[in-house]
């Protein structure tokens, strides 16, 4: 099989390449104000939001994060503090990460130039991404492409600032539903997903899968 060379290697930053601490966040709210056994569905809930959250016209991400918490807590019938919401904003440039991604991240980004397309606000991003220590050609978020992923117009502005086809690109992905998706639909040359057991298997949206970054190198022949 021929070696895919990919323009530009172009990654979701939270939950693939950053380790994702959502579900630690809705445990903190959750711990005192629902049994130890339903906080696991609480959490579910407030994933499910937050993708609603951001299907329409950009806002900025603290009130994805708020809206998203107090509608869960809506559901759940149980009190919402605009507090916790503030806190897990500001959490989130404190994360590190996954063990598995700066060494074959910073191997591939000596050979070919990687992109970043985050949901995250443009104060959030980039202390998460000096954590990768990995050499990135750009880093663009919703903020700057008003517009949330898994919406085309996400990607279309990252496309029109690489100036380049998305058949030269490799999309590398923890989640079909924000990334993979879209990237098949929007024609990208590969698709990675990594496979992190947040999601289930939908093997028709991607054209290789792997269990961590470890793997990546090996798909472009490094």
């Amino acid at each position: 099989m021929t070696v895919f060379r990919p323009k530009f290697i172009t990654f979701d930053c939270y939950g693939t390449l950053t380790r994702f601490r959502m579900g630690e966040m809705a445990d903190m709210v959750s711990k005192d104000r629902l049994p130890e056994d339903q906080r696991a569905a609480f959490s579910r809930d407030f994933t499910a939001y937050r993708l609603d959250e951001v299907m329409g016209a950009w806002k900025p991400y603290a009130e994805v994060l708020h809206n998203a918490l107090e509608r869960t807590c809506k559901l759940w019938k149980i009190r919402f503090d605009p507090e916790d919401a503030r806190r897990i904003y500001e959490t989130v440039p404190s994360w590190g990460p996954w063990d598995d991604v700066p060494e074959p991240l910073t191997r591939v980004g000596n050979a070919f130039p990687l992109v970043i397309l985050s949901n995250a606000s443009n104060d959030q991003i980039h202390s998460n991404v000096e954590k990768l220590k990995a050499p990135f050609h750009a880093v663009y978020t919703a903020q700057d492409a008003q517009a949330y992923k898994p919406l085309f117009q996400a990607f279309e502005y990252m496309l029109d600032q690489l100036g380049c086809d998305p058949s030269e690109i490799m999309h590398v992905s923890s989640s079909y539903r924000y990334d993979l998706m879209s990237a098949r639909d929007l024609h990208f040359g590969r698709r990675v997903h990594v496979n992190r057991s947040f999601e289930p298997e939908v093997p028709e949206y991607a054209t290789d899968v792997i269990s961590d970054i470890g793997g990546l190198p090996g798909l472009l022949g490094l």
